[in-house]
């Protein structure tokens, strides 16, 4: 038998919070002897996007379990909109909406049905639910399809009705589990835009990730998680701002031999080799500090094929920060991104 957890019943956002509407402390948690999470603690702002950015198993979506009361918490302190997880689980489950990775609409159900059914579950009454309903149509661009069944609907419809499911109760916070995950480019960046208006109506927004796009785009901040560990927070600018103005791609003769070379000169902060290139942080001026480091490589009679300067992306803040990359999807994807929201490759 299934056993329905109720969530998100208009709390609102509890004043106790002064300023924080999540706040974790020393979580750890562990299946048998994998350890999943690892000593974490962060805080969420409210009315912030707040992200968790790591690769499959990095622990983002036992994170999003526990603050959401579905699985137990093992180890340290987590509040959300005021309330203890542990203590308090039924008063966080009424300050709280869900989107899972995996759809759980009722297929038989019009997309109006959907939403007038999770509002009667919760209570809210008639002029109450039919006004947010309205609301919620509008907002996720659903009005032409109140009548359609879910199943009938197209992958990107149904994840905004989704949406607007977790909303209709006006939760203080909204957790998305990898929400845009296995959609197409253009269908990814709609969502985006559906959630910056839901931002704006006031809602705080947990959103775990491994689209280093999606975090860039749409984060207040962010928060790289690897390995169950947090490795660094910041804004997006900040995070990029921290390994420096610009980035040098060199793809030479002998990338090993040239590492070597410049990471001798107290002009390079790091080299990252890569498959074919070396990604080096400067700490000076690009312009000045570039022909020093091709003239002191050709002299070592290794031929230079590629010069490439660039603005730090997120791609490279999490080789930085990891040691290693985040694969999300082959080069053509990326590139789409790339051309359409301007991030400089």
């Amino acid at each position: 038998m299934t056993r329905m957890i109720r969530y998100g019943r208009g709390k609102g956002v509890d004043s106790r919070m002064a300023g924080n509407v999540i706040e974790v402390n020393n979580l750890e948690h562990s299946y048998g002897s994998l350890k999943a999470i690892d000593n974490i603690s962060f805080t969420v702002k409210q009315g912030e996007i707040f992200s968790f950015l790591g690769p499959n198993g990095a622990g983002k979506s036992t994170v999003i379990n526990i603050l959401t009361t579905l699985r137990k918490l093992q180890k340290g302190e987590a509040r959300v909109n005021g309330y203890d997880v542990a203590k308090e689980p039924n008063s966080v489950r009424r300050s709280i909406g869900i989107v899972f990775q995996m759809l759980c609409l009722d297929h038989e159900m019009t997309v109006s049905e959907n939403l007038e059914y999770h509002g009667r579950i919760y209570s809210m009454k008639k002029k109450e639910r039919n006004k947010r309903i309205e609301e919620l149509l509008k907002l996720t661009d659903l009005e032409s399809k109140r009548d359609t069944l879910g199943k009938d609907l197209s992958g990107g419809m149904k994840r905004r009705l989704e949406l607007a499911r977790g909303l209709m109760t006006k939760p203080a916070v909204l957790f998305l589990d990898e929400p845009t995950i296995g959609f197409d480019i253009q269908t990814r960046m709609r969502m985006w835009e559906y959630l910056r208006e839901i931002k704006r109506e006031g809602t705080t927004i947990f959103l775990t990730t491994h689209y280093m796009e999606e975090a860039d785009q749409l984060s207040d901040r962010i928060s790289i998680i690897d390995h169950g560990k947090i490795i660094v927070t910041g804004t997006s600018d900040e995070l990029k701002n921290k390994l420096g103005k610009d980035l040098i791609y060199l793809e030479t003769s002998d990338n090993k031999a040239a590492a070597e070379i410049l990471r001798s000169l107290g002009s390079v902060k790091s080299v990252t080799e890569d498959t074919k290139s070396l990604r080096i942080m400067i700490r000076e001026d690009v312009t000045h500090v570039l022909p020093q480091i091709m003239e002191k490589i050709r002299r070592e009679g290794i031929d230079i094929i590629i010069v490439n300067i660039k603005k730090p992306s997120m791609d490279d803040v999490f080789v930085h920060y990891t040691g290693h990359g985040l694969r999300e999807g082959d080069e053509d994807e990326k590139q789409q991104v790339i051309e359409m929201v301007g991030i400089s490759k």
